[in-house]
């Protein structure tokens, strides 16, 4: 099959419903494309599905110079990823004293986490046809049977599933990270942490629940200091492909 690339501007490729989300990362690799985002008009939820599936990070913004709005996606694949292998995760002695305050619940209250991320955050990039994309992603996953029950543990598993973890001190939500599980890759998307040391606590404790339930490796997206003193690495785009692609057992 033909492949066709469109551009915005001469400069951004412009992805749409009918493309291979794949074929354009591979073009993107091959073509030393030099620029993170893509460009996209159209939220429907298994188009931004399997752009996430692709390995893209998908983001949005509000483009209206004036009146509007007019909402684009921003699908992403970092020129430099953070990505943390669990073996690498390193946990300061310092934490580990307030880390039993906590409770880690996966999946714990997805839709009042992704909402606390945008009021923490605000919506520039979560924008509002974004989050209900997502949300709608997650309400058909449920539909189809991911998870297997109520309650039931969040596991690596096929397509695309948006997920949360919540840390909880006795009954409040004191942290929250939300993201997007594709096979056995777990990407965050954003976080927000209420009181001290609850943002760290929720990051260990994650990282730690990720490697005991079987997932093959955190996607962080962009590199910042405080995931690097976690264990993250910064990978190219080349290398993450492959590594997501394993992970998320797209392989072949």
């Amino acid at each position: 099959m033909d492949l066709y690339i469109k551009y915005v501007n001469d400069r951004y490729i412009y992805l749409a419903p009918d493309d291979d989300c794949r074929a354009i990362v591979d073009f993107m690799l091959a073509a030393d494309y030099g620029e993170e985002w893509c460009v996209g008009s159209d939220f429907e939820p298994e188009f931004v599905s399997r752009l996430m599936e692709a390995g893209f990070l998908v983001m949005s913004a509000d483009a209206a110079e004036e009146g509007g709005p007019w909402y684009i996606l921003l699908p992403k694949l970092h020129l430099v990823r953070s990505v943390l292998r669990f073996d690498d995760l390193h946990v300061k002695r310092s934490a580990r004293r307030f880390l039993g305050r906590y409770e880690l619940r996966p999946d714990a209250e997805f839709g009042r986490i992704l909402d606390r991320c945008v009021e923490k955050h605000g919506g520039d990039w979560l924008t509002p046809p974004l989050v209900a994309c997502i949300k709608e992603i997650r309400r058909s996953a449920l539909a189809s049977g991911r998870p297997s029950s109520p309650g039931a543990a969040l596991l690596p598993a096929p397509g695309v599933y948006p997920a949360a973890f919540g840390l909880y001190r006795g009954d409040e939500l004191a942290a929250g990270d939300f993201g997007v599980v594709c096979g056995g890759v777990y990407t965050s998307y954003s976080g927000f942490y209420d009181e001290p040391h609850a943002g760290t606590a929720q990051l260990i404790l994650t990282a730690r629940y990720l490697r005991g339930h079987g997932f093959a490796f955190w996607d962080f997206g962009m590199p910042m200091e405080y995931k690097t003193a976690l264990g993250a690495a910064d990978v190219r785009p080349g290398e993450f492909v492959g590594m997501f692609r394993a992970g998320a057992g797209l392989v072949g």
